[in-house]
């Protein structure tokens, strides 16, 4: 992106929720936590950050524990031990994007859901306002505190309690298909979607709880793809990068 097309990216939203996926801070296929990667998604962030916007960032942890990948295993992990275990992952990742931000002079606070206070702050809905007003990048991790809810659900719960602008579903396609466009070369690509459009066709946008939530809220959902350069931006902007869920096409 150039400096020129980077002096019109005049931000469009106030204040944004970005839903990162643990799949954002490792190689496609990979687990584990990858430095490069880390860092690449951090200097986006910082881009936005120093457009002024108040910018808090959901955290998931597929990269590392899923939960659900424990479900059907007998009695040795209990299906809520699971859903802890990967809460715990999301602190990992977000202790990770905290330092690779913070190595580029961006100022932080990692909040977390579940009480560990020697490595992050607790979750208080009115801490976090006041961060993002002072300028702060604000990491959200642990979910809700609850297993069984989804990090998707986390990120449309704090849109909501933050009142954000807009609810940023960060992933490695460039928006919601018909079906999967891996498996399906002729599935199509929505520009827009009603949020009664997504829960009526099972679209896989974000679980049907989210998005009931948004609904409620009419709380606006952009899906795109991070990956690309320049995208973070692009899509706070306002340009068309993705795909948009809202009360109306």
């Amino acid at each position: 992106m150039d400096e020129q097309a980077g002096d019109s990216l005049k931000p469009k939203y106030r204040r944004v929720i970005l839903k990162l996926s643990g799949e954002a801070f490792g190689h496609p296929g990979k687990s584990g936590i990858s430095i490069d990667e880390t860092l690449d998604l951090a200097r986006q962030v910082q881009r936005v950050a120093q457009r002024g916007v108040q910018l808090a960032i959901v955290i998931g942890a597929g990269n590392i524990l899923r939960g659900a990948q424990f479900s059907g295993g007998g009695e040795t992990i209990k299906p809520g031990t699971a859903h802890y275990m990967g809460m715990l992952a999301t602190v990992l990742n977000g202790l990770a994007l905290q330092d690779a931000l913070e190595s580029l002079n961006c100022e932080t606070r990692l909040l977390t859901a579940i009480r560990m206070e020697m490595v992050a702050e607790p979750y208080i809905r009115r801490r976090a306002s006041r961060h993002l007003e002072k300028g702060r990048i604000v990491i959200l991790a642990g979910g809700t505190g609850q297993p069984f809810v989804t990090t998707d659900t986390a990120a449309a719960l704090r849109a909501r309690e933050l009142e954000a602008d807009i609810l940023l579903k960060a992933t490695r396609v460039d928006g919601v298909y018909s079906e999967d466009p891996e498996l399906n070369p002729h599935a199509v690509r929505y520009d827009k979607l009603t949020y009664s459009q997504v829960l009526r066709d099972n679209l896989e946008v974000m679980d049907m709880t989210a998005i009931t939530m948004c609904r409620e809220g009419k709380m606006p959902i952009l899906v795109f793809n991070f990956k690309r350069p320049g995208y973070i931006e692009r899509a706070i902007a306002g340009y068309p990068v993705g795909t948009v869920v809202g009360e109306t096409v």
